[in-house]
């Protein structure tokens, strides 16, 4: 009996262990204000994902949402991964190639991960509240979404996958020959301690100029001149990062990852290396970048851009080079300041930027090139900043440690650990982890993607918004009418950023009327006084260099006889509209 028993509480427990865990049904969630509710798509932001887990997340939004998102590969890694990219609109209104579009992407650089992560919020929160959130639905009606969550992955699932430190590796995938002894990248930092992390090592040693904190068994202080130490208290030598010499030419680590920088690639101001280091062979040297640009100059309709980057919290506009600067006036400026400053508002700790007078001078980046080369107003944000740990802008130099301590609980530092090292003998490695310091921690993360993704959908509000919001007619006798329409571009950018117009970057605006005999076609300039410049070729179609921001234009045919006529204002960058 007590074997039956046994064997019935077995199987029983495999029984348990087999049935799928039941989902939640609506009677078990209580709506968080902001959320979506019961989402199709069930995903966990407190992590992050390597590019083939972004990969899945994308079906997975494309899948759930057909009639909101069309996902397509812009082209191949150098590796040869898939380049994924939803289209995110309403495609049951209008047509999706001529509304106001707006490009996100993020993890450029191999280590700055969270843009990966905010693309993927922002394409789930789009689709989610689509039908629940006015503002979103307004959003997806009138405008449509290019959103690429990594545009190097290869290099995001180096950084992962591989053993590197918190700023390792750029790209991931071009080497350097550092030492000049022939080869390439064969010795460079090695995780030793096999904990996915490149850490420090140390050494004891007499006459070292290190020694253990006291307070801290972590911290390692450097002994001042004036410091008095104990005769009896270990003296240690830093040894810089965990590696051994692998080609035996006895020196450690002096080969590194190759510094080449996909953020230096791009067709706008671009410098060699020996200039603007990163810099590889020529613009747009290697498909990533190349996808991406092929993919915008096929898209006119593009507006407004953002990308992620990490970290520091700021929110950057161009230019990124000093000798640029007259690319940027002052009517373009006055748009990038009123966004950049109510980005500092909606996320607290983050400050608005420019590149080359608050950082450094950057040429070849993407940045200046969507800007510069394609009229399209773009902001990069570095993502995450101290003042997010405690909430205030606290200067203290053992930050780390005491977030390691109070916040993480020891998950964030790899402790001090002896290893038999085959050149410096017995050592010491430990440090804090790869994932700690850039990476914005998982119990943390939510919020940062939420108050970036707002500051970015804040930007895209106001792409242009055009519409028809006045036609006055007149008889002027002899069977001809005099037909003014007001159009109307209720958003803060206009239809051509000031750089667009310089260059003819762009096509003019079109409003046109048909239906109608035109005889005459002409902008209105000053109404009051009849002042109007008149277009005498192909009156019925007029050419507007642009239509400026929460501002409105005038246009007037003269036309002969009676009927219904139809008027439509033509824009790349505005939309589509008809009345």
């Amino acid at each position: 009996m007590k074997k039956y028993i046994k064997h019935l509480f077995a199987g029983f427990i495999l029984f348990a262990l087999t049935v799928p865990a039941k989902a939640q049904t609506e009677n078990d969630i209580f709506r968080a204000v902001g959320s979506p509710h019961n989402p199709k798509v069930d995903i966990s932001f407190n992590r992050y994902y390597t590019a083939e887990g972004h990969a899945a997340l994308t079906k997975k939004i494309a899948d759930a949402h057909p009639n909101l998102v069309r996902r397509v590969s812009i082209g191949k890694s150098y590796e040869g991964r898939d380049m994924w990219l939803l289209a995110i609109t309403n495609y049951q209104k209008g047509d999706p190639d001529r509304k106001p579009g707006f490009y996100i992407d993020g993890n450029i650089h191999s280590n700055e991960i969270q843009g990966s992560e905010i693309s993927i919020y922002t394409a789930w929160y789009l689709t989610e509240n689509y039908g629940d959130i006015d503002y979103i639905t307004e959003m997806l009606d009138d405008r449509i979404f290019y959103i690429a969550p990594t545009i190097n992955p290869d290099a995001r699932n180096n950084y992962m996958k591989e053993p590197n430190n918190g700023s390792t590796p750029r790209s991931g995938m071009i080497g350097l020959d550092d030492d000049r002894d022939g080869l390439i990248d064969e010795d460079q930092p090695d995780d030793l301690d096999g904990d996915g992390s490149i850490t420090s090592m140390r050494r004891k040693n007499p006459n070292g100029n290190f020694i253990i904190d006291p307070k801290d068994p972590r911290k390692m202080l450097q002994i001042g001149v004036d410091d008095k130490v104990d005769p009896g208290t270990p003296r240690y030598e830093m040894l810089g990062a965990e590696g051994i010499d692998n080609d035996g030419d006895g020196s450690v680590n002096e080969d590194r990852i190759g510094y080449y920088d996909p953020n230096r690639d791009w067709a706008w101001k671009w410098q060699p290396d020996y200039i603007q280091r990163g810099a590889y062979k020529y613009p747009f040297s290697v498909p990533e970048n190349r996808n991406v640009a092929d993919f915008v100059l096929s898209h006119p309709n593009i507006a407004g851009a953002q990308s992620y980057h990490n970290s520091g919290g700021m929110i950057l506009r161009g230019p990124g080079a000093e000798e640029d600067i007259s690319t940027y006036n002052r009517a373009d400026l006055r748009i990038y300041d009123a966004i950049g400053r109510k980005g500092e508002s909606i996320m607290p700790g983050y400050r608005y930027l420019t590149v080359y007078k608050d950082l450094y001078s950057v040429f070849g980046g993407e940045l200046d090139w969507l800007y510069g080369s394609r009229g399209i107003y773009t902001f990069t944000n570095e993502i995450f900043a101290r003042f997010a740990y405690y909430k205030n802008n606290d200067r203290d130099p053992n930050l780390s440690y005491r977030v390691d301590d109070e916040l993480l609980f020891g998950d964030a530092f790899q402790p001090w650990r002896t290893y038999d090292h085959p050149t410096y003998g017995e050592i010491e490695i430990g440090g804090f982890k790869k994932n700690f310091g850039r990476a914005t921690p998982g119990f943390m993360l939510e919020e940062e993607l939420h108050r970036n993704m707002a500051f970015t959908l804040y930007h895209a509000y106001h792409m242009p918004k055009l519409s028809i919001s006045d036609v006055q007619e007149k008889n002027l006798g002899g069977g001809l009418r005099e037909i003014t329409a007001t159009i109307k571009n209720e958003r803060l950018m206009p239809t051509h950023a000031s750089q667009d117009m310089k260059f003819r970057i762009e096509r003019p605006d079109w409003i046109s009327i048909s239906g109608v005999d035109v005889q005459a076609g002409m902008v209105v300039n000053n109404e009051d006084r009849n002042f109007t410049t008149e277009q005498k070729v192909n009156p019925q179609k007029l050419e507007l260099a642009n239509i400026p921001g929460n501002s409105v234009v005038k246009v007037r045919w003269i036309v002969y006889g009676k009927g219904d006529y139809t008027i439509t204002v033509d824009s790349a960058k505005g939309g589509l509209v008809t009345r």
